[in-house]
């Protein structure tokens, strides 16, 4: 058996979990947000599609090895529901992040100051 090379510094290999990416795209509503987050962690079947049933799918994917939560397109986030719903939904990941969970939401230079104002109103409490 030969020794490992040394990958390059710019380069990571893990078997670890990868990131789960949700396209904001698909989540401008509240049932939207959930069929595509059940999709991408993999939710039950039984999966209430309430914010109750969200959260606590959520610990369960956590407690599976899920890490890393990606929105691309996060402008979009929820954008056709009440502010109220997308502060609902911050709340949430922030106890998630408690566990473990790391959040990124992704969007382009024109999109991010609105993205960031209405992030930072929804977590004013």
């Amino acid at each position: 058996m030969t020794a490992a090379r040394p990958l390059p510094t710019w380069l990571t290999l893990t078997t670890g979990p990868a990131p789960a990416v949700i396209d904001g795209h698909a989540c401008r509503t509240r049932a939207a947000l959930f069929d595509e987050t059940a999709r991408v962690l993999h939710f039950p079947d039984y999966f209430g599609r309430n914010w109750d049933a969200f959260a606590d799918s959520l610990g369960d994917a956590i407690r599976a090895g899920t890490t890393t939560l990606i929105v691309r397109h996060a402008e979009d986030l929820l954008s056709a529901e009440p502010p109220e719903q997308y502060a609902t939904l911050l709340d949430i990941l922030a106890v998630a992040a408690d566990t473990g969970l790391t959040l990124t939401l992704h969007t382009d230079a024109t999109h991010e100051p609105h993205l960031r104002d209405r992030t930072t109103d929804a977590l004013t409490p």
